[in-house]
């Protein structure tokens, strides 16, 4: 599934070192774990510690883990709503993407020096917040008039659309996104078809020094990012780029001697993948054994058909039927046999919603 999440961030924040800590950790393996596909397009694997379970109770010649990209975004200035900078490239980009990892300078340096010239977390939010708050005003207020006329002639999705254009607007003209606001299912497939800029769910990074890498809320800057983001509904995670960069380029044997001394246990890369992953409502099932342990990546509240058709089109055209059973069936009975035994093996229709963590095998006819 290609799914993107767009990293921006006002200049010297350490926005392009955590994109080239992705695309620095792909040059390093062989087996195309991470690659760039774009000069501002980094695709990496999303670590999943259960592939290894899987392959040690049901052996396969390869494992091939899931993948997610990531998307340098050009960096933005005050009045990029309105052209200044790269602001049009900027805010292009931002709606091809699905997701925004917004990075916020969280660490004082004399020698890296701020757009504005003082470390302010919060003000750094606003700008960019404001800059595409503006963007989204400006698309509403073309498509308001227009929508209006439409929707007296009483036309069912000129009024369904006009509707939630009034819903949107004032949000925007007092200075809040769209992303705050709860839409019903049919609103969200309006709101998703005007290709707002604030309706993209966000997280936070706040990219902080190496000595806060063990104990992140302990700095102050980070208290008012993650207070900002609890507020707005959002996600945050504090990040060591410069460091996450370095450590990108060691084997995997010094990368866990090098978190070990810095007190941690999962790089900050590598929480990044898992909450980009999780903030589109992304989830993980698995094929398994014979020449391949795969990992594949589907939406949550996808049914069966559809996942099967994310491997072959063949699979869902022909769908049939998925027996399947879940990691941690597996993962405690210790076998494909245990779980067969146990109970736990189940056959699924066209209407069973596939779970993050399945284990499935799919029989179709074409």
């Amino acid at each position: 599934m290609a799914l993107t999440a767009g990293i921006v961030g006002l200049p010297n924040v350490g926005k392009s070192t955590l994109f080239n800590a992705i695309t620095n950790a792909g040059a390093e393996m062989a087996n195309y774990p991470f690659a760039t596909i774009d000069p501002n397009v980094g695709m990496v694997e999303v670590p999943d510690q259960r592939l290894a379970r899987i392959d040690e109770l049901i052996p396969a010649k390869k494992i091939i883990r899931t993948t997610f990209e990531f998307t340098d975004i050009a960096g933005i200035v005050k009045g990029a709503s309105k052209g200044e900078g790269l602001g049009n490239k900027f805010l292009e980009n931002i709606r091809q993407v699905d997701a925004i990892v917004h990075v916020v300078r969280a660490f004082d340096d004399d020698n890296i020096t701020h757009v504005s010239n003082k470390i302010d977390p919060l003000d750094d939010i606003d700008t960019i917040n404001l800059e595409l708050i503006l963007a989204d005003l400006e698309s509403v207020n073309k498509r308001y008039a227009r929508v209006e006329k439409v929707a007296r002639t009483k036309d069912k999705e000129a009024v369904a659309e006009f509707s939630v254009l009034q819903k949107i607007k004032p949000v925007l003209e007092a200075g809040k996104s769209v992303r705050s606001l709860e839409f019903d299912e049919e609103e969200q497939k309006i709101v998703k078809g005007l290709f707002l800029l604030t309706s993209k769910p966000v997280l936070y990074v706040a990219n902080i020094a190496e000595e806060d890498m063990a104990d992140p809320s302990s700095n102050g800057y980070v208290q008012q990012i993650q207070q900002f983001a609890e507020a707005e509904g959002s996600q945050m995670l504090a990040v060591s780029a410069k460091t996450e960069e370095e450590i990108a380029q060691l084997d995997d044997a010094d990368k866990q001697d090098f978190l070990e001394a810095e007190g941690v246990e999962e790089s900050g890369l590598d929480r990044l993948i898992k909450a980009a992953y999780k903030l589109l409502g992304l989830a993980t099932f698995f094929t398994a054994g014979g020449k391949e342990t795969r990992a594949w990546t589907f939406r949550q509240g996808m049914k069966a058909p559809q996942v099967a058709g994310i491997i072959h089109s063949d699979f869902e055209r022909g769908f049939i039927r998925a027996e399947t059973f879940s990691f941690t069936d597996l993962d405690q009975q210790g076998s494909v046999a245990a779980v067969r035994e146990a109970g736990r093996l189940r056959s699924e229709g066209k209407e069973y919603v596939v779970q993050d963590g399945d284990i499935i095998e799919f029989r179709f006819n074409v």
